[in-house]
């Protein structure tokens, strides 16, 4: 039983207390006077107004357990990529490398959100779970406009969904070879 429940039945049991409520008898002791319900030589019964009852709300009707409330998505603040940084250089011969990320709060995974990326526009089909992304060539070769130097980078942040939750603006590199 909820406290809510409990003081809601005491404070209804209270006007039947007082409704079933005995005379009050008042008599003098060693040290003042003394009240009872059972009368005594020399005391008085005395006339007491009703007592003030404040009633409160009723306790709402038993449902069963509550319900478990709906998960809202997580509410990001900032998701940006930290690197590589807009303007730079990836150095990789096959098109693989790393991207780290930030999330403000962190990646809500336990909620069902994943991290998916972009490459020139194009989402690739894996989704990622960290802040760490590890691009593989297989992916860059899928998604990266072959005819670019310069190529376009985002970030996404899905719910269970594939909602959009927020997304991190666009950061310009370039992908150069290493050469002999």
């Amino acid at each position: 039983m909820t406290y809510r429940t409990l003081m809601a039945l005491l404070l209804s049991l209270v006007p039947i207390f007082a409704a079933a409520q005995t005379s009050v008898y008042e008599s003098k002791g060693k040290s003042g006077p003394v009240f009872s319900d059972q009368p005594s030589p020399g005391a008085t019964q005395l006339n007491l107004p009703p007592p003030n009852v404040i009633q409160g709300p009723g306790a709402p009707p038993s449902q069963g357990p509550a319900p478990t409330p709906a998960v809202d998505p997580a509410p990001y603040s900032k998701l940006v990529i930290v690197s590589p940084e807009s303007g730079g250089t990836l150095w990789s011969n096959d098109g693989a490398f790393d991207m780290q990320i930030q999330a403000t709060p962190r990646l809500q995974t336990q909620r069902g959100d994943v991290v998916r990326v972009k490459i020139d526009g194009n989402t690739l089909s894996r989704a990622f779970s960290g802040t760490t992304l590890n691009v593989s060539a297989t992916d860059w070769n899928r998604a990266a406009a072959e005819s670019n130097v310069e190529h376009t980078l985002q970030v996404i942040i899905v719910d269970q969904n594939g909602a959009v939750v927020i997304q991190s603006a666009p950061v310009s590199v370039y992908l150069r070879r290493h050469t002999k």
